[in-house]
């Protein structure tokens, strides 16, 4: 089965020579002249990648980022004609995984998207720790069989900590990587994403402070 890619840009050039090009090579193209329409095909369908146009007609392709990465890890290619330092800065802190300033070249574009998705494919579809399962792809936790029903921010904290196991991970690591933002000036965003993890794990998963190193430690004793 093909990848699926959605491409998200408001130039018709540009839309319909990369949609052609793509599905020579045999992708499932999903096109999108705004943010509007990207949204409705994101609801609707499972993707393995987006090429994101920054600037759109109705908002900012970084805005959509931050919002898709509140549910999904999805592969994001940003393009876009600001090439300045803090620009793509900005994209990468938005959540965007690759990035690609305009004029490219086809060739360039196609090595990139392979790049994302051999290194999304890359990434194991579930980890274990005892009888705590995750399921990286649905962003899901599950105890014993039941899901925990964890947002998005617990799901990446609690897979930190559980990934790293007896490790103190400090706050502003688990900020950084879970918001894909600069750390907060205090830690009250991740103080209370632990707490509803304590509530949710129950007895037999604790998550410690560790005052000598200054960082969060999770401990599995059922495993």
């Amino acid at each position: 089965m093909s990848e699926s890619i959605l491409l998200v840009e408001d130039n018709d050039r540009i839309m319909n020579g990369n949609a052609r090009m793509l599905r020579r090579r045999g992708y499932s193209v999903w096109t999108a002249f705004n943010l509007a329409e990207a949204r409705k095909i994101v609801s609707e369908r499972p993707l393995d990648a987006i090429v994101l146009d920054i600037m759109l007609p109705d908002g900012s392709g970084l805005d959509f980022t931050r919002e898709l990465r509140q549910s999904s890890e999805v592969p994001i290619l940003l393009l876009t004609g600001l090439t300045a330092g803090e620009d793509v800065v900005a994209g990468f802190r938005s959540g965007g995984d690759d990035y690609l300033a305009k004029p490219y070249d086809f060739g360039v574009l196609l090595a990139r998207i392979e790049s994302l998705l051999r290194r999304a494919a890359s990434i194991p579809a579930t980890f274990r720790k005892g009888e705590l399962e995750f399921d990286i792809i649905a962003n899901k936790a599950f105890l014993n069989g039941e899901d925990l029903s964890l947002t998005h921010k617990e799901f990446a904290v609690l897979l930190l900590l559980a990934k790293n196991e007896r490790k103190p991970l400090s706050a502003e690591y688990l900020y950084e990587t879970a918001w894909k933002r600069n750390p907060a000036p205090e830690e009250s965003a991740v103080k209370t994403v632990v707490s509803r993890l304590r509530r949710k794990l129950g007895e037999g998963y604790f998550i410690d402070m560790d005052q000598s190193e200054g960082g969060y430690v999770f401990t599995a004793i059922r495993s």
